[in-house]
């Protein structure tokens, strides 16, 4: 069975309430008195005993405790219990003085071909910090983007706020979005529209070759694979389509001899409600002569 622990107080010989200084001193004397050197018989013993109760009373919290619970019942764990209580304490009271950050709000605007593609843009917070923010390809506008960590610094050991980036993309005058798909528009001339032909058309790429099939109708969508917005980053990620609508361009002006073959034309389709070109009369050819 475990030798009972002596009250400290009484192994140091001073009453409960005795200062600071008298613990100090009468704990010299009692060191210098019980050294091994000077007491070899008990192996140390007694000095050990002295030494601990002397390493408790001299620790302003130590001594609390042990005034407060008394000798730690190794056998149950009581120390265990005690510290494990002071720890939490302390936690509470630590968190209580803890204050996480702000977080901080910011507007990124992008260009279409930006939000496309992906970029790194580096913008200058609130707080006057510069901040890389890296966008992924085939970002949406509207999107939100949450930078853990990244907001304002905590006060008393609180974890700093976090930085939320609001993506705007500013409207282009060329393309549109659908999904992952690209959508524009392109106009084409009745004979191109009616014969077939080759055109140049802009993407986000830059301006491709596309074949307008003979006989195309106004309102018709041509439909370039691969050229939309990208899903991921790399020359492989897949990317949705560019999808093309074509306008056709009707003349407000003719010729005499265009305006003869639209009507030639006409008339081989069997379209009767087309007004025929009325032919100058010789009077009115004589003043357009007379005119010049």
């Amino acid at each position: 069975m475990a030798k009972r622990k002596r009250d400290y107080y009484a192994v140091l010989g001073v009453s409960r309430d005795a200062s600071e200084s008298d613990i100090k001193r009468t704990f010299r004397e009692l060191a210098r008195k019980h050294h091994p050197d000077m007491m070899p018989a008990d192996g140390g013993e007694r000095f050990r005993e002295i030494n601990e109760a002397y390493a408790i009373l001299s620790d302003r919290d130590a001594r609390a405790r042990y005034d407060r619970w008394g000798h730690a019942d190794e056998s149950s764990g009581l120390s265990a219990v005690v510290d494990a209580a002071q720890q939490m304490i302390n936690d509470v009271l630590r968190r209580r003085k803890q204050h996480k950050g702000r977080d901080i709000r910011f507007t990124l605007e992008l260009t279409f071909a930006e939000a496309a593609f992906g970029a790194s843009k580096q913008v200058v917070l609130p707080d006057g910090r510069s901040y890389t923010v890296v966008i992924s390809p085939g970002t949406k506008d509207g999107t939100i983007r949450t930078e853990k960590g990244e907001g304002d610094k905590g006060t008393g050991g609180g974890a700093a706020g976090d930085l939320h980036v609001l993506i705007r993309v500013a409207d282009d005058s060329r393309f549109a979005r659908d999904g992952s798909d690209v959508l524009s528009t392109q106009t084409v001339s009745f004979a191109q529209a009616a014969l077939g032909a080759v055109v140049d058309v802009e993407t986000i790429d830059g301006p491709v070759k596309m074949r307008i099939p003979e006989g195309t109708q106004p309102g018709s969508v041509l439909r370039l694979r691969n050229r939309g917005i990208p899903q991921a980053a790399g020359k492989t990620a897949p990317r949705g389509d560019h999808l093309v609508t074509v306008q056709v361009e009707v003349p407000t002006t003719l010729t005499q001899r265009q305006r003869e073959l639209i009507e030639e034309l006409a008339q081989t389709g069997g379209e009767t409600a087309v007004v025929p070109t009325k032919k100058p009369r010789l009077l009115d050819r004589v003043r357009s002569l007379l005119d010049e």
